[in-house]
């Protein structure tokens, strides 16, 4: 099984995230590739199993603008896409915390709902993660 991580942090939050569901998938020898969303080359998503997508929420509840050129780079919607997404109930309260992972996976129909943590992603929310990507890999686990 072979999966990509794309994400855009700027303050670190959302990189700290793709690295803990990058660790926790490398303990289950699953193979993983880490994509800088407004640095490293494109990627075709019909390449991987699953493609994750981690963002940040911009502004009052905006997708930031490089990915939005990621969703234009990839041009379709594949049904492989989960949604991952930190925010800050601090700025915009309930109604706004996540939107742009929210947005995403709406846009893209996936199955899963995003995972939303709340700024940085360390003690209890780290279990969330985890929960997440049992949610995610649950189908691949039950056929293997």
């Amino acid at each position: 099984m072979r999966i990509i991580i794309a994400y855009l942090s700027y303050s670190g939050n959302t990189k700290e995230v793709a690295e803990l569901i990058e660790s926790r998938l490398l303990e289950e020898k699953i193979s993983v590739e880490m994509h800088r969303i407004g640095i490293d080359r494109p990627f075709d998503p019909e390449d991987y199993d699953y493609v994750f997508i981690g963002t940040f929420t911009w502004a009052t509840g905006s997708t930031p603008d490089e990915v939005k050129d990621l969703i234009l780079e990839i041009g379709y919607k594949p049904d492989n896409i989960a949604i991952f997404g930190t925010g800050d109930t601090q700025f915009g309260g309930d109604n706004l915390f996540c939107k742009a992972a929210i947005k995403l996976a709406k846009f893209y129909n996936s199955k899963w709902e995003p995972l939303k943590i709340e700024q940085s992603p360390r003690g209890s929310q780290e279990t969330m993660i985890d929960e997440w990507i049992e949610g995610v890999l649950h189908d691949v686990k039950s056929i293997a």
